[in-house]
């Protein structure tokens, strides 16, 4: 298998957009929800708040009986119940009285607002206040969040902790969510090692076992991980046993653009690659093929050049599996030197923000993982940009905004 013509990154990202299925949905504990992806609308069973409410400790009283009174001009009420947390109070409010509240309490028949505790001065039953209110002064109204039947969250919306707060006070504590897709990951090399102190000969420490899997999470997905040697039977040995069981596949090595690549030579074999070759740098031998209607992403095998790559192509694409629609956050930044690049490729340029500016690291190519470790994001030069000069505004993606 040999395909030499480099296709736009976006046109990549189309064809693979064009091949994901959404995963099935599953309905979970609330519980258990936190980062999973609503399959389902939440409309409201209930009024939050279910009452109205004391938006503090102090006194429920009528606001009317403190019009015109301040410090100098107090007037003086009678203390008639008291409600604490989690209680209410069967009292009927009259006019001139006060009811000591709790923070949350509901608020009493014919009270209409709540007094600060430190705008009074309570003696026995009797309650001296300092101030003038206003009626509904710090009382939550019912349904002042929501209301009974209100569209609160939409389907495809990542459960977070303010999410689950609000589905929680809608009544609900199961949800439905979309299930988070498997995905084999197969490491490719003959020459790679699990870490150890003693590296010999040709071995090389396996790494890309660590940051794909450890990416693969970071989509909210769960990975398998497996190793394979540089021999095309295998590989295809391995594709068949991972085929049914996983969402998608994703592998490292084995695709520089040149005759003999052995893991997509097995991918053609078994199914359609749909590309292979990308205008783009670090990353330019990516592949994507569909087998058996999965989706297969074909890595390099050096760790910077793979890492992009998963990052560009790979991670929206299991978001997307999970009904999840995110826009990478791009920035302005002003490039602290210039930066060559070369027209007809999208250069992704690690670099370090600091303030206003943007500083491109140097990199020595796609295997140099400390450039990864102390960079925060990538310049992006499109394929239509002749570089950037130093103090231009450039586009600059952080990689804090890739997660979700």
């Amino acid at each position: 298998m040999f395909l030499s013509k480099l296709i736009p990154s976006e046109d990549a990202k189309k064809i693979i957009s064009n091949c994901l299925k959404p995963t099935k949905v599953e309905e979970i504990k609330l519980e258990e929800a936190y980062s999973r992806v609503l399959s389902q609308k939440i409309i409201s069973n209930l009024d939050s708040p279910p009452f109205d409410r004391s938006a503090m400790d102090g006194y429920a009283i009528q606001a009317e009986d403190t019009f015109g009174h301040s410090e100098k001009n107090p007037v003086q009420m009678k203390i008639v119940d008291r409600i604490g947390a989690g209680e209410k109070s069967d009292v009927n409010l009259e006019k001139g009285e006060a009811i000591k509240i709790a923070t949350g309490a509901p608020l009493p028949a014919g009270a209409n607002a709540v007094v600060m505790e430190e705008f009074t001065h309570p003696e026995g039953d009797f309650l001296q206040v300092e101030t003038s209110l206003t009626p509904g002064e710090n009382v939550s109204q019912r349904g002042e969040d929501f209301s009974s039947d209100d569209l609160v969250l939409e389907k495809g919306k990542l459960l977070n902790p303010a999410e689950l707060g609000i589905v929680a006070s809608t009544g609900f504590n199961h949800v439905s969510v979309f299930k988070k897709p498997k995905i084999g990951v197969i490491i490719t090399g003959s020459e790679l090692v699990m870490p150890k102190q003693d590296i010999k000969g040709a071995e090389v420490i396996n790494s890309n076992h660590f940051t794909i899997k450890s990416m693969v999470e970071s989509c909210l997905a769960i990975p398998e991980m497996f190793h394979s040697v540089d021999n095309a039977d295998n590989v295809e040995e391995l594709f068949k046993s991972l085929l049914d069981e996983y969402d998608a596949i994703i592998t490292t090595g084995g695709t520089a653009i040149s005759k003999g690549d052995v893991v997509v030579d097995v991918a053609q074999k078994l199914g359609e690659v749909l590309f292979h070759g990308v205008a783009m740098r670090p990353g330019k031998p990516f592949a994507f093929a569909q087998i058996q209607g999965k989706p297969v992403f074909m890595l390099s095998g050096f760790p910077v050049a793979a890492m992009v790559q998963f990052d560009v192509f790979i991670r929206n694409a299991l978001f997307e599996m999970q009904g999840l629609t995110r826009d990478p956050l791009i920035i302005q930044k002003k490039a602290a030197k210039k930066i060559p690049s070369s027209l007809g490729r999208i250069d992704y340029v690690r670099a370090k923000i600091n303030g206003e500016l943007v500083h491109p690291l140097k990199t020595k190519g796609s295997g140099i993982i400390r450039s990864m470790v102390e960079s925060d994001s990538y310049i992006v030069i499109p394929e239509n940009q002749e570089g950037v000069m130093q103090g231009e505004e450039c586009d600059v993606l952080p990689y804090q905004s890739l997660k979700a």
